[in-house]
């Protein structure tokens, strides 16, 4: 396991609920992930998530605000925060509902300080 992968594996095996975290490029392509789904799906959504997140840069940075440092997306059965991270790479961490979101942010916040400090 990459140490990319040891940090994704530790938010999510200490987020209760969380069933997966990946790491990925600005383009959206994983660069590592941990996960208890099918590994080409998480690919693909980590892949739109990215897409989000670069629509909410562009946004932003139009009214002068700066990107933004995180979002969460809440859905039916699933809540999915993504930060960003460096050089335009950001994570994501995904957590079944009830999810402990505060906890999700604050685990996903040091993880990607850690991703960061993993590529320089």
């Amino acid at each position: 396991m990459t140490p990319f992968g040891k940090i994704l594996r530790h938010v999510v095996e200490t987020t209760p609920g969380a069933v997966g975290g990946s790491f990925a490029a600005a383009d959206g392509e994983m660069v590592d992930s941990y996960s208890e789904g099918d590994p080409e799906h998480w690919a693909i959504v980590t892949a739109h998530y990215g897409v989000v997140l670069r629509h909410l840069e562009s946004a932003f940075d139009t009214w002068h605000f700066g990107g933004p440092t995180y979002f969460i997306a809440q859905h039916e059965q699933l809540d999915v925060v993504v930060h960003t991270v460096a050089a335009g790479y950001f994570a994501l961490l995904a957590c079944r509902k009830p999810a402990p979101l505060a906890r999700a942010l604050a685990a996903l916040s040091e993880a990607a300080e850690l991703l960061a400090k993993e590529m320089a």
